[in-house]
């Protein structure tokens, strides 16, 4: 059952990052708990919500029911910016503290380890209509009861004060939830390249 509570959704704060790498960790298989599939549990949380809290902390916000975080929405206005900086000022210091390596091959470690040696690059043709871009993930109890729309919705508010006239997410395709759900918040499949993108203009 999802907890009741008047406006758990809150900016982000410093303090809340190894709570937010816990969601993403317990969230990081497919929606459901990646916990045993990690010898190195803070790597989704390093790959995926590090560098977003680090460089644009004021498009984060988290879903907090008093005791802590329970899910968050991560943005960046500016995708292309956001790539260059990554692979400027985070990815190196991840670089050096995981060698290519350090896990075996086929495992989830190994692959997160490969995207940090060639960060992804989101296509062309989605970047240039829609500029920005977001990540989202919210612990099981609290899916299904509008808080991920909520979610999003704020991190939207928050963009196009921004200046922002598009934003876009990436989804595996065989996430049929995850897409509809996306889906049923106005956004359209944009892209096949390299994954499924999904995206929606944003007008001031």
């Amino acid at each position: 059952m999802t907890p009741t509570i008047s406006d758990p959704v809150r900016d982000y704060r410093p303090n809340d990052r190894d709570a937010l790498y816990s969601v993403c960790l317990q969230t990081a298989a497919t929606g459901g708990d990646a916990t045993a599939l990690h010898a190195d549990p803070s790597l989704p949380g390093s790959v995926w919500v590090g560098p977003y809290v680090e460089f644009e902390p004021d498009l984060a916000f988290v879903l907090d029911d008093g005791a802590g975080a329970q899910g968050y929405v991560l943005g960046t206005l500016d995708t292309r910016a956001f790539e260059a900086r990554l692979a400027a000022e985070w990815m190196p210091l991840l670089q050096r503290l995981h060698p290519v390596d350090e896990f075996e091959p086929d495992t989830r470690d190994a692959a997160l380890v490969r995207l940090i040696h060639q960060p992804m690059v989101a296509p062309a043709e989605v970047v240039s209509e829609y500029p920005s871009h977001l990540h989202i993930d919210l612990l099981p109890r609290w899916q299904g009861g509008g808080w991920g729309r909520r979610l999003i919705d704020t991190l939207l508010g928050r963009l196009t004060e921004k200046g922002s006239t598009g934003v876009f997410l990436g989804v595996s395709p065989a996430n049929e939830h995850a897409v509809g759900f996306y889906q049923h918040l106005g956004f359209e499949p944009v892209s096949t390249d390299g994954g499924l993108w999904l995206a929606r203009p944003l007008t001031a």
